[in-house]
């Protein structure tokens, strides 16, 4: 039972149909007997509207997120600004154009069937990652891809495309014309310092980025860890290419210069910026302190979901 729930719907999701999605989402909850007691739904107008409804929420038991990783990427923001005992479970209606957390919590991506999952699905206690602060639900990354990242709104906006031939676009472009090397200082749970050159590098809270990109495969939800991948410099483009199609699966650990590892925190900071994603948004900073609120929130996920 959802019991008294309030729907947070980016209209804008998907070129203009989360509008759409979000009514029917809310006549579908309303029609199945014994599952809300009351549904209620508001739409975002500008940023910062969903992190605020969020906030807003302590007298509902659940919030039914219609939108894309940076809608649910405000949501999560505004519930962690809740008391622990008020913040409402979490749902997810998938409507972005990756979509990487509701992967992650094994969301269909019909309205339909998504909404069917919310109803029979279970309920874990679901990590959150930190950032100076700010908190992200699936993934920061720096470097080429948090360039991909963020090409991909630009590209979606201009073209209409979305997931995956989407990503792949603006791989292609990135590692053409865009591939830097980074100088970086990284210390890991306050650990001594480690100098290096990369090209890319992935704090994960779930295992994929990009649409479906499983950067850390082996990341999950609920294990109280931040999931790391770091590509080292140097990597020539054909290389990084393949190993970028690699990485679709999740086989790409095994290349040299590859490094993936667990953390509870970490201390960044590079020489020279890198462009940085944080669940898909422009975010930058001159260093990046990063921790994780192990269990942070009651998320649902499908039913008989392996948690990943």
């Amino acid at each position: 039972m959802l019991g008294r729930t309030l729907v947070i719907a980016n209209p804008a999701a998907q070129l203009g149909r989360g509008y759409d999605a979000a009514l029917r989402a809310e006549r579908l909850l309303r029609g199945r007997e014994g599952t809300c007691t009351a549904v209620d739904v508001v739409f975002t107008n500008a940023a910062g509207d969903a992190r605020r409804f969020a906030a807003g929420s302590a007298g509902y038991d659940t919030i039914v997120c219609v939108g894309g990783d940076g809608t649910i990427h405000e949501v999560g923001n505004g519930l962690v600004s809740l008391e622990r005992a008020k913040r409402p479970r979490l749902g997810v209606v998938p409507m972005g154009s990756g979509n990487d957390y509701a992967r992650t919590l094994g969301m269909a991506f019909s309205v339909d069937e998504a909404v069917a999952q919310l109803c029979a699905g279970s309920v874990v206690n679901a990590d959150v990652g930190t950032c100076n602060g700010t908190c992200f639900m699936e993934t920061i990354s720096f470097g080429l891809d948090a360039g991909i990242a963020l090409d991909t709104q630009e590209r979606r906006l201009r073209t209409g495309t979305t997931g995956l031939r989407l990503y792949a676009a603006s791989c292609v472009d990135q590692l053409l014309h865009h591939k830097r090397d980074y100088g970086f200082t990284l210390r890991v749970d306050g650990g001594a310092p480690e100098r290096g050159t990369l090209i890319l590098m992935a704090v994960q809270i779930g295992p994929s980025y990009g649409s479906g990109f499983k950067i850390c495969p082996e990341a999950r939800l609920d294990d109280g860890l931040l999931d790391v991948c770091i590509a080292h410099a140097p990597i020539g483009t054909l290389r990084g290419a393949f190993i970028f199609l690699r990485a679709k699966n999740g086989h790409h650990e095994r290349f040299g210069g590859i490094d993936i590892r667990t953390a509870r925190s970490l201390e960044l900071s590079f020489d020279q910026a890198p462009p940085v994603q944080i669940d898909g948004e422009r975010y930058q900073a001159d260093t990046y302190s990063l921790g994780i609120l192990a269990g942070a929130l009651d998320v649902i996920v499908a039913p008989d979901k392996e948690v990943r």
